[in-house]
């Protein structure tokens, strides 16, 4: 189940809100509990008994690691939960890649393949796997004090309106609210807006860009014209932006209903002047993780020498890379932004602020362009042809357009791109970070985000074409 398909938008989600109104306080965690183990469960059915016994399991283990004065007892319960959850991450993840390589290298000798039965990847698991090891990890580090119920420990695992794909939410930043939180009218009402934005880019934007990206990406590309080439990556670049960013604002505008604050996970990244800033904007809570919990334990830019601090960075970026799924194209496109991060410490930055601020956004969007070619791309061979065709300059201009593509991708740019304006600046504050409302603008965005609901259910209803690129991650 996914925040935009029409059982969660007219069946689960009403029922849940309905019923969180009216439940006591006391209760209220225990009913989002219940509703998430339903929620995960109608995606994954034989998972969620593996979620919820790793779960259990780390729970205890955590709460020995936090009993125990002994250092090396404390480091040995680390060890304990970092190889539970990172193990079922690797076995569910990267088994069958890592299995498909060996078996290719065997091949290559003449050997006997391997025999391997397909493991299926669990939903979320990567987003799951990030949100334990936080726990444990700030218990650890004593940032944190553990929960003392099961059941907390649960609902902050397993929360459907960030499990599936985040915003990744650390533990030491929603300790607090999980046990007592605010249940106010203005949190319902800035939640629905939140969430009928994110919904609305889902389905209204994401949805048409993702059609046109796989007329073009997934088609033949002999004879693929360089001006459809373009159109096609064009495409997913809006797609994957309008995609990911809209289901986070959902997630974000779910949590705000139930009285939880979520933290950001985008914030214009097209609008970027470097590779460095782009990361800063994109993904915030997965660049956040990456720092804090790999690049700074590295040694980050405290090392003796630049070689070290451009090695952890490439590091860093490579396990980015390989996080987002198995295969060699997301471990290329981790390096190649691994390679610009490096090139703006070296000159880059300097080079593109002397330049200017709007030929730094347009270079640095072209080089993101590239990359979601890389990451679009899995099969290398057909990677090749197609970056190939996109600098070749070859075909006709006979663009192969579906219906409505050109409107809704005048809407994809403005959005991406219109917070460069101070009228847009204005725009992102009064939908997105403002805390409150007065009540003419409440009326105002009650009727939008009404607006916004009927016209994305009334879509989905209508194409049945509703991907969501992240569920797999």
């Amino acid at each position: 189940m996914v925040f935009s398909s029409v059982v969660f938008l007219l069946y689960f989600l009403p029922v849940f809100l309905l019923l969180y109104h009216f439940t006591d306080t006391k209760y209220k965690n225990g009913l989002i509990l219940i509703f998430s183990i339903l929620f995960y469960s109608w995606g994954a059915p034989k998972f969620v008994f593996v979620i919820l016994a790793s779960t259990i399991l780390d729970f205890h283990i955590v709460k020995n690691l936090y009993k125990s004065n002994l250092q090396k007892t404390r480091k040995w319960y680390l060890a304990a939960s970092l190889f539970m959850n990172l193990g079922l991450l690797a076995y569910f993840k990267y088994a069958n890649f890592f299995v498909e390589n060996v078996n290719n290298f065997l091949v290559q000798l003449g050997a006997t393949e391997v025999g391997w039965t397909s493991v299926a990847l669990p939903i979320g698991i990567s987003f799951y796997t990030f949100q334990t090891l936080t726990y444990s990890i700030d218990v650890y580090r004593r940032n944190a004090v553990p929960l003392t119920r099961l059941t907390d420990y649960l609902l902050y695992i397993m929360s459907f309106p960030q499990m599936i794909a985040g915003p990744i939410v650390r533990y030491n930043s929603i300790a607090n609210q999980i046990v007592n939180r605010p249940d106010l009218v203005d949190d319902k009402l800035m939640g629905f807006y939140r969430f009928a934005i994110g919904l609305a880019k889902k389905v209204l934007i994401a949805n048409v860009m993702a059609e046109q990206a796989d007329l073009i990406l997934d088609g033949s590309y002999s004879g693929l014209s360089t001006a459809n080439a373009w159109l096609g990556i064009l495409a997913y670049t809006f797609q994957i932006y309008f995609d990911f960013s809209g289901y986070s604002d959902m997630a974000i505008g779910l949590g705000r209903m139930m009285g939880f604050r979520f933290p950001e996970n985008f914030n214009s990244p097209y609008t970027a002047q470097n590779i460095s800033e782009f990361w800063r904007r994109w993904h915030i809570t997965l660049g956040g993780f990456m720092k804090d919990y790999l690049y700074i334990p590295l040694g980050g830019n405290k090392v003796s020498t630049k070689s070290r601090l451009y090695f952890n960075l490439w590091i860093v970026f490579l396990l980015s890379g390989l996080w987002h799924g198995a295969s060699w194209n997301f471990v290329i496109w981790g390096a190649f932004h691994g390679f610009f991060l490096i090139l703006d410490r070296i000159f880059l930055i300097k080079l593109l602020h002397k330049a200017g601020k709007i030929p730094s956004v347009i270079f640095t969007f072209f080089v993101v362009v590239i990359s979601w070619t890389i990451f679009r791309i899995q099969d290398f061979d057909m990677l090749l042809i197609y970056l190939k065709t996109m600098f070749s300059f070859h075909g006709d201009i006979d663009l192969q357009l579906i219906p409505s593509f050109n409107l809704i991708l005048v809407f994809a740019v403005i959005f991406s791109f219109i917070v460069i304006t101070k009228p847009g600046k204005r725009l992102e504050n009064f939908f997105y970070l403002r805390e409150s409302y007065s009540m003419r603008a409440h009326f105002g965005m009650i009727t939008l985000s009404i607006i916004f609901f009927l016209l994305s259910v009334a879509s989905i209803t209508s194409s049945g074409f509703n991907p969501f690129i992240y569920f797999r991650f």
